[in-house]
């Protein structure tokens, strides 16, 4: 396996781990409020694109099919935790706040398990139909695939969780917008270096 490979995929199957923990938390960045969920899932995004760069789309695809293997995992253990009794000499405050941070309803799962499969699939075939010559605009194929696959991510993920019971208008389009926003700043610039740093990795794999 090639050490680039290897190295992602690694970092992949963590980063889909923990953006369903950092989830719990909005941040404010200036104006722009958004769930603390999208750096990881924005290093998901650049990951997969990195990788399709890399190695081709069908790597990505399968890299992307994998990350419901740590994604399923961590929610049964999540759920199995939480299932457990506490210790009762556990920090109070803790003990009101795991379950506040770690318990998302069966919806949420849901809707967490759809919009990442789906929204990551969609970005590696974007990508990848966006390709040209010797890699050529690798900084614009992925800012608009991430753009694309972001804003797909939004729509299925708070339609999911939440239509029905509250208004989503309005929390949708904040949403996008800051994650829109992130991903031309952020994604273009990564993808770029994480394809060089992949480059890199395999190069002195053969040297050694």
């Amino acid at each position: 396996m090639p050490r680039s490979l290897f190295i992602f995929s690694i970092f992949y199957g963590g980063m889909v781990c923990i953006a369903g923990v950092l989830g719990a938390k909005q941040v404010a960045l200036g104006p722009l409020a958004v769930e603390a969920g999208i750096f990881p899932f924005l290093l998901l995004v650049i990951t997969s694109s990195a990788i399709a760069e890399i190695h081709g789309k069908d790597v990505a695809d399968k890299l992307v099919r994998f990350g419901f293997i740590p994604l399923v995992a961590s929610i049964l253990l999540i759920q199995i935790v939480l299932a457990l009794p506490t210790d009762k000499g556990m920090y109070p405050p803790a003990v009101e706040a795991f379950p506040i941070i770690l318990g998302q309803g069966g919806r949420m799962m849901f809707a967490g398990l759809i919009s990442y499969g789906l929204s990551q699939t969609l970005n590696v075939y974007v990508f990848d139909k966006l390709a040209r010559p010797q890699g050529g605009l690798l900084w614009l194929r992925a800012g608009v695939a991430s753009v694309l696959s972001q804003i797909l991510d939004t729509v299925l993920f708070i339609s999911i969780s939440f239509y029905g019971e509250r208004e989503i208008a309005d929390l949708m389009i904040g949403q996008m917008t800051a994650k829109i926003i992130l991903s031309i700043l952020l994604v273009p610039l990564l993808v770029t270096m994480m394809v060089k740093l992949g480059r890199n990795l395999d190069q002195s794999g053969q040297s050694a």
